[in-house]
């Protein structure tokens, strides 16, 4: 079955996913964070420093500020955690709750598009005090 992907489209994804950054945490330890305040719905994607898939329905976007806001989507996404990046198409200047990633998977040397799944809101997050 021949791909419905052109290049360009490819090349705008892989362009994302490297904004986006590999994701760090390879092994799913429970972390030292707790949610603080109320979520919010949007967050401004270029003072995302770098993102961490934790599994198929949790990411953490770790801003220039070193806040982190976690994102836990409503359904799982799958091959998110197995694959740990995503790309993303904005409509606005903020990655906002409504807006949809598309796992990237890896195929033939390339990337190609995989599950694509809506995010959830984003809730700050800070490490617990000891």
């Amino acid at each position: 079955m021949p791909s419905t992907l052109t290049f360009k489209t490819l090349a705008a994804f892989a362009l994302v996913a490297l904004a986006v950054g590999p994701a760090l945490a390879k092994d799913k330890k429970p972390d030292d964070l707790v949610a603080v305040g109320e979520p919010v719905d949007c967050i401004t994607p270029h003072m995302v420093r770098s993102t961490h898939v934790r599994d198929d329905r949790t990411i953490d976007f770790e801003m220039n500020n070193r806040t982190i806001y976690r994102n836990t989507l409503p359904y799982s996404c799958p091959s998110l955690g197995f694959e740990e990046r995503f790309a993303y198409k904005l409509s606005t200047s903020q990655l906002c709750s409504v807006d949809i990633i598309t796992v990237l998977q890896s195929f033939g040397g390339g990337l190609s598009q995989g599950a694509s799944c809506g995010l959830g809101k984003f809730q700050k997050m800070e490490k617990v005090k000891k």
